[in-house]
C-alpha cells in the first residue's frame, strides 16, 4: 500500500486549504485513515481520523470546527478541509492508515501501519 498526499502550499491566515491522500497498491480496506501534522522540533501530533467503513470523524481539539475530514471509499481517498487557518496550523502533514481496529488508540502514531509522504502547509499571518 502505498499513501500519496497533496495539496499542501501557502496561504494567508483566515483562508482555506484542502488536503488528499490518495491510497495505491492492493486492495485497500483500512479501518481508519488518519491526518497528522508534524514541525520542526516537535513530535509528529494526531489531527483527525475517520473510520473507512462507517465514516466516524474524530478531530483534535486544535482543529475541530475548522478541519473536516471525509473519505471516498471508491477512489480510495481521504480528504482534509482546512478553513480559517491559523499560523499555527503551519506544518508538514502526513496522511497514515491503520489496517486494524485492534491495538493503540487511533490517535497514536504506533497505531499505523502505512504513512503518505507529506505535504507542506505554510500560514502567513
Amino acid at each position: 500500500v502505498q499513501l500519496q498526499a497533496s495539496g499542501g502550499g501557502l496561504v494567508q491566515a483566515g483562508d482555506s486549504l484542502r488536503l488528499s491522500c490518495v491510497a495505491s497498491g492492493r486492495t485497500f480496506s483500512p479501518y481508519a485513515m488518519s491526518w497528522f501534522r508534524q514541525v520542526p522540533g516537535k513530535e509528529r501530533e494526531f489531527v483527525a481520523r475517520i473510520t473507512w467503513r462507517g465514516g466516524v470523524p474524530d478531530y483534535a481539539d486544535t482543529v475541530a470546527g475548522r478541519f473536516t475530514i471525509s473519505r471516498d471509499i471508491t477512489r480510495y481517498t481521504v480528504s482534509l478541509q482546512m478553513n480559517s487557518l491559523k499560523p499555527e496550523d503551519a506544518a508538514v502533514y502526513y496522511c497514515a492508515a491503520r489496517m486494524s481496529n485492534s491495538g493503540p488508540n487511533s490517535r497514536q502514531i504506533i497505531a499505523y501501519e502505512y504513512w503518505g509522504q507529506g505535504t507542506q502547509v505554510t500560514v502567513s499571518s
